[in-house]
């Protein structure tokens, strides 16, 4: 008996040290307090079990050897921007007052300067992004490059893959990263195998297994989408390879509704430049390598665009994209449209919001009305809520899951990638935005805004006042789990 007694008083203390041990270095992090706050509540609440949730998913851990890899190869990046930074020449007073001030922001968090003389091409439809990017495989000559969180088989990816096969046959280097996870299925599919058969350099970002758990944080994913061709004509937005025709068919959110940009001129250096820094990273083909194959070069203007390449990811500045988004609200004077299929805002992001409705803005939320993620769905509730009480027009879309990410402001300049409005694309995923200081570009993406919002039904705030008790606890109480989704 004493001996049960003796061990469980020692279970009791280990307990006890491992929650102290555990909150003082979550204290110690200084992180958002959202963030700490609601780890701090895991771990306290979890004997044992919420330290080890802790381990798993609490810190951004990309493992020694990656995270010392991803030190040495972006100084030689960051020299190689510094001569991209020479050939910019833009004339501010032309566009809107607040677009010169992000874009110094921008560049001096991520380093990549805003550019002139682009051609910036917004693609509404599925299957015509995909036709283009096929026809610009087709017409290749040196380089195909790409890489997607999924790429998911059947329809017209398979088309896609079929380009670059042929594309790969008359000696172009084509060079494709996936997510690992993402992906999986696809990276041990057929057409996977007839891919690498044919020499295309195919390659999962990111790898996961359980001895790389010990040292990695598996949940940092590779949410990047990125097309270039040739070092010439680059994609960018929030389509994955993916037809939605054959994908998530029965996860009841109707077909997934995204759009791209095809891009020409300047910028396209700076998507090419990204692309080869994610590729060192997991592959180490090794930067002079590169430099030789990876067709980065200074372009010829394409048009009038002023456009800006953000990357953000576990490896650049933490606040980095968190510091443009919410320049770009605070700058709102008169409209801002918001679109994000997974809307989870932190405190500062949705404090920023509710100021711009309370100001006098017009602000517009655009969301899907259901989401593949139950605690993604009923975290958003609580915090569209708040926005409502503010002043905010949220729209809920019904034509399937929107998955566009894009922001307009006051018609003078946009924002448009990857990004969701959530924890995980802010502090964890490797995501790629571009910033369109241009009118032209932005009104484009405002009419599309619009049709999303001709197809949608503004939420109703007295009608969730009407909802049951308990229904309005379990919203609420997903929100205090929010910053860790």
């Amino acid at each position: 008996m004493e001996s049960i007694n003796l061990i469980t008083v020692l279970v009791l203390e280990a307990d006890l040290l491992i929650r102290i041990g555990f909150s003082v270095r979550v204290i110690m992090r200084r992180r958002p307090v959202g963030v700490s706050l609601a780890w701090l509540m895991i771990i306290l609440a979890f004997p044992f079990g919420g330290a080890v949730i802790y381990l798993a998913f609490g810190e951004t851990r990309l493992g020694n050897r990656r995270a010392k890899r991803a030190s040495l190869i972006h100084g030689p990046y960051l020299d190689w921007l510094a001569d991209v930074d020479k050939r910019t020449d833009i004339h501010w007073s032309r566009l809107g007052p607040e677009t010169e001030a992000l874009a110094r922001l921008t560049e001096a968090t991520v380093g990549l300067p805003p550019m002139s003389g682009n051609h910036v091409e917004l693609i509404e439809e599925t299957d015509a992004v995909f036709r283009r990017i096929i026809a610009d495989v087709d017409a290749a000559q040196r380089t195909c490059h790409m890489v997607f969180y999924i790429w998911n088989n059947g329809g017209l990816a398979d088309e896609v893959a079929d380009a670059l096969i042929r594309a790969a046959k008359r000696g172009v280097i084509c060079r494709v990263l996936v997510d690992a996870v993402g992906s999986a299925p696809f990276l041990r599919s057929e057409t996977a195998h007839r891919m690498r058969e044919v020499g295309i350099r195919l390659h999962a970002a990111l790898p996961v297994g359980l001895v790389r758990s010990l040292f990695f944080r598996l949940d940092l994913r590779m949410h990047r989408k990125i097309v270039v061709i040739d070092g010439e004509i680059g994609y960018t937005g929030s389509l994955n390879m993916v037809d939605p025709r054959y994908f998530k068919q029965g996860a009841g959110v109707g077909q997934w509704v995204d759009a791209m940009v095809r891009v020409r001129g300047p910028i396209v250096e700076g998507l090419a430049l990204t692309f080869l820094e994610d590729w060192e990273l997991d592959t180490g083909e090794g930067l002079e390598q590169l430099r030789q194959t990876g067709d980065v070069r200074a372009l010829d203007e394409a048009g009038k665009a002023v456009v800006q390449v953000v990357p953000s990811g576990p490896i650049t500045e933490s606040h980095t994209i968190q510091q443009v988004l919410l320049m770009a609200i605070y700058a709102a004077r008169r409209e801002l449209v918001l679109t994000s299929p997974y809307f989870v805002p932190d405190e500062l992001l949705l404090t920023a919001l509710v100021s711009a409705a309370r100001r006098g803005v017009e602000v517009t939320l655009i969301v899907p009305a259901k989401v593949d993620s139950l605690l993604v769905r009923l975290a958003s509730q609580a915090h569209k809520i708040d926005l409502l009480e503010a002043g905010v027009k949220i729209a809920l879309f019904e034509g399937g899951l929107l998955h566009t990410k894009s922001i307009s402001v006051d018609g003078e300049f946009s924002l448009f990638g990857s990004l969701n409005l959530d924890p995980r694309s802010l502090w964890l995923n490797f995501e790629i935005t571009l910033a369109a200081y241009d009118r032209d570009f932005t009104a484009n993406l405002r009419r599309l805004q619009q049709r999303y919002i001709e197809h949608s039904q503004f939420m109703d705030l007295d009608a969730w006042r009407k909802q049951p008790m308990v229904e309005r606890l379990v919203v609420n109480t997903a929100r205090l789990l929010s910053p860790l989704i």
